[in-house]
């Protein structure tokens, strides 16, 4: 007998970083700001999202001139409210594992385990040059990565921890108190070949950025299948840029005035960084490998996505990228705080209620 299929769930970009998430210079009415913060978490929650990714940026560019460091302001918005998960943005290199280890696990006890992270490689050289941080070759990003999970992870839940790594080493390391289970849920990008091989061995979830059903499906089997080779279950989110209006040539318009107001240089040298990082990859390519100058105005290729155009017609786009395998859908607004509430009241309740139809018709098929 078929079993109702899990809810996908929602997650919203973090406006802790200043210009929003897209390259341009539309108006938007977010604000990077505790204040502003804290209200949208609290909006967020009683929206029906379930978690919030702050961003991790050290420098300014592309926009982004003012950062509130990630882990420090993830605390913020858990003290401000009852149920939503935080997923901080943590980067190898500045932090160490037992730094980061030891940072959630304390959140972790003192928000009742609403407390994520997710683990970023890092595309940005031009940043670690600016604070003085080794810039590695691509796979050595991403074994360095594997080594810090590995390590959160022994540090988390054994009671004397030895590790010998390329890059980190302990020796009988206990750390007390351990986060309560469950444990953190670990998170990771990317979209070459070593960052999918990397979570098909020991990350919870993989973020990938937006694209297409078909294209995410591409990516969501080859990580199941390697991961189940490695007895390991990963679950995928994906990224996307939401415009949800009454009318579909209202969000098209919307759409068209953000591309039309793209700071060009901006969003030039952002494809100069992103894609000389995936050049690099043994492949030759990584996430924004094919993203045209208008994809690249969105951060992540979130309008690739498509959730563009009213509540119905995205709700059913929403349920595409779960049959392709996504568990989770991460968004981003251009106006956060009404954007969300919008989201909330006139778009989840639809792919409620889709999903629940879906079910009903496979258990009716039985």
């Amino acid at each position: 007998m078929s079993t109702p299929s899990d809810p996908i769930k929602f997650a919203y970009w973090v406006p802790n970083v200043s210009g929003g998430l897209v390259i341009s210079n539309i108006e938007q009415r977010t604000s990077w700001d505790i204040d502003y913060n804290r209200k949208l978490a609290q909006i967020a929650e009683a929206s029906g999202f379930e978690y919030a990714l702050t961003q991790i940026r050290f420098t300014a560019g592309y926009g982004a001139d003012n950062q509130h460091e990630s882990v420090a302001f993830s605390h913020a918005l858990l003290a401000a409210t009852t149920s939503l998960k935080v997923i901080a943005a943590l980067l190898p290199g500045p932090w160490t594992p037992v730094l980061a280890a030891k940072q959630i696990a304390t959140i972790n006890n003192l928000t009742n385990g609403r407390i994520a992270v997710n683990v970023v490689s890092g595309w940005f050289r031009g940043e670690f040059q600016a604070i003085g941080e080794p810039w590695l070759d691509h796979d050595e990003r991403y074994r360095r990565s594997e080594e810090f999970i590995r390590s959160l992870r022994g540090i988390w839940t054994e009671d004397s921890f030895t590790f010998a790594g390329d890059f980190y080493r302990f020796r009988n390391y206990s750390m007390k108190p351990k986060p309560i289970d469950p444990q953190p849920e670990i998170f990771q990008g990317g979209s070459s070949r070593a960052a999918r091989d990397m979570a098909a061995r020991v990350s919870d979830w993989y973020f990938t950025n937006g694209n297409t059903p078909e294209e995410i499906r591409k990516q969501v089997d080859d990580i199941r299948a390697k991961a189940e080779a490695n007895n390991h279950s990963v679950k995928i989110g994906v990224n996307a840029f939401a415009i949800a209006r009454e009318t579909e040539e209202e969000a098209k318009a919307v759409l068209d005035e953000i591309i039309a107001k793209a700071n060009p240089e901006a969003v030039q040298g952002f494809a100069d960084q992103v894609k000389n990082a995936g050049k690099a990859s043994p492949e030759g390519e990584g996430n924004w490998a094919k993203s045209s100058f208008a994809d690249l105005v969105q951060y992540n290729d979130g309008f690739r996505s498509n959730l563009i155009g009213t509540p119905e017609q995205i709700a059913e786009r929403i349920i595409g990228l779960k049959d392709a395998g996504a568990d989770l859908i991460l968004l981003g607004f251009l106006h956060f705080q009404e954007e969300v509430e919008f989201f909330g009241k006139h778009v989840i309740p639809l792919v409620r209620k889709l999903e629940a139809e879906r079910d009903s018709a496979l258990i009716a098929a039985e």
